[in-house]
């Protein structure tokens, strides 16, 4: 059977899915990325690694449906860049308010965001109290998949800490998933090497966050270093993700506010 949502009739959502289905929603992105990355890196990964992820989940037994993909989201970031396609983050969030509520017309009650790009990431917080309080779904944002800095090495070149936007892995990630869409010839670095030396202020991980445009850094648009990224080293990080993601569906699965 097909865990496609969208594929089944009306009459077979209300008679499939029970209150123990988990219903996820890829949540992606059309926006810059770079000279070397296509506009829907962030929408195609996500999707990507949910397919993957619910797949793998239901072989394991979970109750996973997939729905298709929100691609137009929360960009703003790169809205100086021809071909980004944005919402503001009232639209965003009424959409997310409406996917909530006609979700919650479904017999399943549990709703996770896969996320794949991180300027959708605290608004998805936001919506998740949201839709516990109007329609008492028990809903859940994580990311799609692991996106972790360069480190040097076979790790790809050091991006000190900074490499979170079509940087190392996720170009390496495109790489595997759809080569043919990555111009590596045109891959260069760009990492604010500046704040590396911060404690407190920073873009990934850091306690003390702030407000940016991706054009804050440099022109490119590009915060990391894609250079030495590669196919191989795409697969491991998709398939740590994919790993990563059906552990956490598991949890979901059983997740319940009081014992």
């Amino acid at each position: 059977m097909t865990r496609l949502l969208a594929e089944l009739s009306g009459p077979a959502v209300a008679e499939t899915l029970t209150a123990d289905s988990v219903v996820v929603i890829p949540t992606g992105a059309v926006e810059h990325h770079g000279p070397h990355l296509p506009l829907v890196t962030d929408a195609l990964l996500a999707e990507s690694l949910a397919r993957a992820a619910v797949d793998q989940g239901v072989a394991e037994g979970l109750d996973l449906w997939l729905l298709p993909t929100l691609t137009y989201t929360k960009s703003d970031e790169h809205h100086w860049a021809p071909g980004t396609m944005w919402l503001s983050y009232e639209t965003l969030m009424s959409t997310l308010v409406d996917l909530g509520r006609s979700v919650a017309a479904t017999p399943a009650r549990k709703l996770v965001f896969m996320n794949g790009h991180g300027g959708n990431s605290a608004l998805l917080q936001v919506a998740n109290r949201e839709l516990r309080r109007r329609f008492g779904l028990v809903t859940f944002s994580m990311p799609a998949g692991i996106q972790t800095a360069g480190t040097g090495g076979t790790d790809g070149a050091d991006e000190l800490g900074q490499g979170i936007h079509a940087g190392h892995g996720e170009t390496s990630l495109v790489l595997h998933v759809r080569p043919d869409l990555v111009h590596m010839d045109r891959a260069e670095r760009h990492v604010p090497e500046h704040l590396a030396s911060l404690k407190y202020l920073g873009i990934n991980g850091k306690p003390v966050s702030f407000g940016w445009l991706s054009d804050d850094f440099d022109d490119s648009g590009v915060i990391g270093d894609p250079t030495q990224a590669t196919a191989e080293a795409g697969r491991a990080i998709f398939e740590a993700s994919v790993a990563g993601s059906v552990a956490a569906l598991h949890e979901i699965a059983a997740f319940r506010h009081r014992p």
